[in-house]
C-alpha cells in the first residue's frame, strides 16, 4: 500500500490483506486478533505505521541494546515512553524483560560502571544508578514482565498514558494497547481498568500529580475510582507514601495537588495534620484560615525557589514585590543555585524537604489556638507544637534522621525572621549570630519560608514598607551566612577548650563548651578582638561567677 493511504493509522499496528487494511490495534497481537475475527479464512500481514512525529529516546537505549543478549526481549515502558512522545527528556527509565531481569540489570550496571541495587527480590526488580560527567543521576529500573505478554503487562498498569512500550531494538514501533497516544493528545488521564486504583491506591496520588504536571484532565470514571480507592492509602507502606509525596512536593503546583487529593478524600491518609488545619480561623493580618494559608505558602515557596534560582525574569519590572525582591536579594542568585542542589538524602530532592517543612510550618496552630477577650486569635508556641508534629510525621514517613532534624529546625524557628522584621532597627550582630547558632544551615531555609509565609499571610493587603522590612532582614541574614561567615557566624577561635581550662583551672565539662560559645558571641559583637582580650574576658566572667549572690532581704 502507498504511504499516504496508511497515514490515517500513524502510530498504530495495522493488519493488511493485499492492498486493504482490515484491522488495527495498539500492538501486533491486537491487530492480528481483530483481523482474524473479520477475515478468519485469510492470513493478514501485520505492520507498524510510523508516526510523522519522531519519537526521541535517550541515547542510552542503544548502549543497553548492545550490552544485553540479543535473544532477550527487553522493553522500555511507562513514563519514559510517554515523555519521549512529548519530546521531553527523561532520567528515570523503566525496563521490562521476559526473564532474568536481575541479571540484566547487573550486566548493564557492570558495563556502564553504575551502582546496582535489588529493589524487590521476590518480584525480580532491580535498579541501576548512573551519573554523567556533570554529576546528574539517571536511574534504570529492570523488572520481570507481569502476565503472559507485554500487552498483558501494559494493560495491568495505572493509566493509559503510562501503558505504552517499545522494544529497545525496535524503538520506533510503539506498543499502545490501551490507547495512551490518543489520550496523550487529548490531555486525558484515564485508568487502564476500573480496578487499577483499587489494585494499588498509591495511583491516586500519582494520578493527581501527573494531572498537574502535564495539564491532564482526569477522566470522570477514573476520578470516581480514585475517590473510592483513597481509603486504601492507609494500607500503603510508609516508604511508598513518602516517595510519592516527595514527587508531589518536588513537582509543579504542589498546593494544587494537595487540594485535589483533599477533594478525593485522600489527604487524611497522607498528612492528617494538614487536614486538621481546615476551618482554623486566624486574625489580621491573615486573610485565610490556616489550611488555605498553608497551601498558599507552598505556592509562594514554589515561586520564590524558581525566581531566586534562575536568571533575572522579565516579570520583575512589572511586579512590585518581585522587583523589590530582585533588588534586595538578586545578588544571591548564584548562591541559591548550588544551595538547591544540596543532598540530605541521595534518593530525595532538597526541594521536597523545603516544601515539606513549609507544609508543616503552622501544623501546631489547631492545638494552640486561643481567643483573647477582645476577640483576637493567638497561637502561642505553635512552632514548638509544630516541631513535634513535623518530627512525628517525618518518622511515620521513614525519613532519615538528618531530614527530620532539618525539617524540625525550620518549623521550630520559622517565626524568627518575621519577629526581627517587626523591630524598629535592623538585626544586631548578636541577633544574627544567635539566629545561625540555633538554626545552622537551616537558617537559609527559614529565610525562604519566612518570605513565602509573609506573602501568603498578607496576600493583596501586603504594603511596601512591610515587605521592605522583611527583605532587609533576610538580606542581612543571607549576607552573614554567605558573604561574611567568619565575621558574623563562625569566627576563628581565639582560644580552644584546653586553653580555657588552663586559664581558669577548670576540669573538662559542659561549661567549657558554654565558654567557647560565650567568647565566640563576644567576638562577633566586637567586644573582643584578640587572644589577650579573650583571656581578660574569661577572667572577668570567672570573677563575676565567684561573687556572692545579693541578699534580697
Amino acid at each position: 500500500m502507498k504511504a499516504d493511504e496508511l497515514s490515517a493509522y500513524a502510530g498504530r499496528w495495522v493488519a493488511t490483506i493485499g492492498q486493504r487494511v482490515v484491522a488495527q490495534g495498539g500492538t501486533p497481537s491486537q491487530a492480528l486478533k481483530a483481523a482474524k475475527a473479520a477475515c478468519f479464512k485469510e492470513t493478514p500481514q501485520v505492520v507498524y505505521v510510523a508516526s510523522t512525529q519522531p519519537i526521541l529516546f535517550p541515547e542510552i537505549l542503544t548502549q543497553i541494546s548492545s550490552i544485553l543478549p540479543p535473544d532477550l526481549p527487553v522493553f522500555l515502558v511507562g513514563g519514559a515512553v510517554r515523555d519521549a512522545l512529548l519530546q521531553k527528556e527523561s532520567h528515570d527509565l523503566d525496563f521490562v524483560t521476559v526473564r532474568d531481569s536481575l541479571a540484566a540489570g547487573r550486566k548493564v550496571a557492570n558495563a556502564l560502571e553504575g551502582a546496582f541495587y535489588v529493589l524487590d527480590d521476590q518480584r525480580q526488580t532491580a535498579r541501576v544508578v548512573l551519573k554523567d560527567k556533570h554529576g546528574a543521576r539517571q536511574t534504570l529500573d529492570f523488572a520481570l514482565m507481569r502476565g503472559s505478554s507485554i500487552e498483558a503487562d501494559l494493560l495491568d498498569r495505572d493509566f493509559t498514558v503510562n501503558a505504552m512500550a517499545v522494544d529497545i531494538r525496535s524503538p520506533h514501533a510503539l506498543l499502545d494497547p490501551a490507547g495512551g497516544t490518543a489520550d496523550l493528545l487529548a490531555k486525558k488521564l484515564r485508568a487502564c481498568s476500573p480496578q487499577a486504583m483499587r489494585n494499588d491506591p498509591i495511583r491516586v496520588m500519582r494520578g493527581v500529580r501527573l494531572a498537574a504536571a502535564y495539564s491532564f484532565h482526569i477522566h470522570l470514571e477514573t476520578r470516581h475510582n480514585m475517590r473510592q480507592a483513597a481509603a486504601g492509602l492507609s494500607e500503603i507502606s510508609p516508604e511508598r507514601l513518602r516517595d510519592e509525596l516527595w514527587r508531589i512536593l518536588s513537582g509543579v503546583q504542589p498546593g494544587t495537588v494537595l487540594r485535589a487529593l483533599d477533594l478525593l478524600g485522600a489527604l487524611h491518609y497522607i498528612t492528617p495534620e494538614i487536614e486538621a488545619l481546615k476551618g482554623v480561623s486566624q486574625s489580621f493580618p491573615h486573610t485565610e484560615d490556616v489550611y488555605q494559608h498553608t497551601l498558599n505558602t507552598l505556592h509562594q515557596m514554589e515561586k520564590l525557589l524558581g525566581f531566586l534560582s534562575s536568571t533575572p525574569h522579565p516579570d520583575e519590572s512589572g511586579n512590585l514585590w518581585l522587583g523589590l525582591l530582585s533588588a534586595k536579594l538578586g545578588r544571591y542568585r548564584p548562591y541559591f543555585q548550588p544551595y538547591l542542589q544540596t543532598q540530605l538524602n541521595p534518593d530525595r530532592s532538597f526541594r521536597g524537604m523545603l516544601l515539606l517543612a513549609a507544609l508543616y510550618h503552622d501544623a501546631g496552630k489547631p492545638a494552640t489556638r486561643e481567643v483573647e477577650a477582645a476577640g483576637r486569635v493567638r497561637f502561642f508556641s505553635h512552632e514548638v507544637t509544630g516541631e513535634k508534629l513535623a518530627t512525628q510525621r517525618g518518622r511515620a514517613l521513614a525519613l532519615s534522621n538528618v531530614e527530620i532534624e532539618r525539617i524540625a529546625t525550620v518549623v521550630r524557628h520559622h517565626m524568627r525572621p518575621m519577629l526581627l522584621a517587626n523591630q524598629a532597627k535592623e538585626p544586631s550582630a548578636r541577633a544574627i549570630y544567635r539566629f545561625f547558632r540555633d538554626c545552622g544551615e537551616a537558617g537559609v531555609d527559614i529565610c525562604l519560608l519566612s518570605l513565602a509565609d509573609t506573602l501568603s499571610t498578607y496576600g493583596t493587603s501586603l504594603d511596601q514598607n512591610t515587605w521592605m522590612q522583611h527583605l532587609n532582614v533576610v538580606r542581612k541574614l543571607l549576607e552573614a551566612w554567605w558573604e561574611t561567615p567568619q565575621k558574623s557566624v563562625l569566627p576563628p577561635a581565639l582560644l580552644n577548650g584546653d586553653q580555657i581550662m588552663a586559664e581558669l583551672n577548670l576540669p573538662p565539662g559542659p561549661v567549657i563548651g558554654e565558654l567557647i560559645e560565650l567568647l565566640r558571641e563576644a567576638q562577633v559583637c566586637g567586644e573582643i578582638r584578640d587572644r589577650q582580650q579573650a583571656i581578660d574576658y574569661l577572667h572577668s566572667w570567672s570573677k563575676n561567677q565567684s561573687k556572692p549572690a545579693a541578699n534580697d532581704g
